[in-house]
């Protein structure tokens, strides 16, 4: 899932920074766009299911409240670390054309570090009253995000305002409503954790039910002709938006453990690999792509050339993950090795 998550997200970062400004109109270039709009909230919602399984193992191991709130805390702190230093080298390999307002840009790092610090206070309760608090306070995030979005920020400092509620730039990921994708993912990693291995299989099932039952119930509550809310856009902070980009990462979920579970595979999979180094992969792409490596491309591509742009760039991370993957499985190896020999 996370894989998929990662093709997704490299064709609409190739295509947005490749592509020339006057072909933007075009079918094939507005269609990676609308389909790249869903990586941002794939990763968010896998963050949590990750926070999720996190808080279901400290409790299996028997941690206390305490102990959970914490490691919660310290996953969310060390993310908002990685935030930071995405945005440092950003600006390095920017340079000469780098802005020091970059550095202070809240990118989806950003958002998914105070996301988790904020969802982390549902690891001080047990099992069904954290799943109860974890969906309640994800409906009020998306709930209130429109309302949040129309108050006054103007005497608000603005790196703060970002953080919060969009700003006039795209490419924001703001605490409302981006945080509610956490949220579910939380709901949904313990839901995951906790069942047993022969309740996955329905599990599946109500997963993708419901999910279809959200994107079709808030595709319905977008196209009614009132709203609740004074003002609101849909592509920024609707409710229904966001009920509808859940419900497909659900689809997904039962999709993905279809296919890992009952597909015959063997040997190597492209997929799982970008999927389990995304990190690495989301890290040195933006790099290659928006950084000064790849200047001569920017904005001169025509949509084909941005499609032949974005093979290259996935053929590339997916060296840069067999690499990494290998290096890493030679580790493990060499661990065992050198603690058998001190065991002797």
């Amino acid at each position: 899932m996370r894989g998929l998550a990662v093709l997704i997200m490299i064709q609409c970062h190739v295509f947005n920074a490749f592509t020339r400004p006057d072909l933007r109109h075009e079918s094939l270039y507005v269609l990676t766009q609308f389909i790249g709009g869903m990586a941002a909230p794939l990763f968010l919602f896998m963050a949590g299911m990750t926070s999720g399984f996190q808080i279901e193992s400290m409790e299996t191991r028997m941690v206390g409240r305490a102990g959970r709130w914490r490691g919660a805390l310290r996953r969310a702190g060390y993310v908002l670390v990685l935030a930071f230093l995405f945005r440092f080298t950003n600006f390095v390999t920017g340079l000469p054309n780098a802005r020091v307002n970059d550095l202070f840009k809240v990118d989806i790092l950003n958002c998914m570090a105070l996301a988790l610090g904020v969802f982390s206070c549902v690891a001080l309760f047990a099992f069904p009253q954290r799943l109860r608090l974890t969906l309640i306070l994800s409906l009020a995030i998306a709930a209130v995000a429109p309302v949040m979005n129309a108050l006054d920020w103007s005497g608000f400092p603005i790196v703060a305002r970002y953080y919060l509620v969009p700003g006039p730039d795209r490419g924001q990921f703001p605490f409302f409503p981006c945080a509610a994708y956490v949220g579910f993912g939380l709901a949904a990693g313990s839901l995951v954790k906790k069942a047993p291995a022969v309740r996955m299989d329905a599990l599946g099932q109500w997963a993708a039910l419901f999910g279809c039952t959200l994107i079709f119930g808030g595709e319905y509550f977008a196209n009614l002709p009132y709203s609740l809310y004074p003002k609101s856009d849909f592509w920024r902070d609707s409710p229904a938006l966001i009920l509808i980009r859940v419900g497909i990462a659900l689809v997904m979920l039962a999709a993905a453990y279809l296919w890992t579970e009952f597909c015959p595979r063997s040997g190597w999979s492209w997929l799982e690999s970008l999927g389990k180094t995304s990190l690495l992969v989301y890290w040195v792409h933006v790099l290659l792509v928006y950084g000064g490596l790849a200047y001569a491309f920017k904005r001169a591509l025509t949509p084909g050339g941005s499609a032949a742009a974005t093979l290259i760039v996935i053929l590339l991370m997916l060296a840069l993950s067999g690499l990494r993957l290998r290096y890493k499985a030679r580790r493990i190896v060499e661990g065992r090795a050198a603690a058998a020999a001190a065991g002797a």
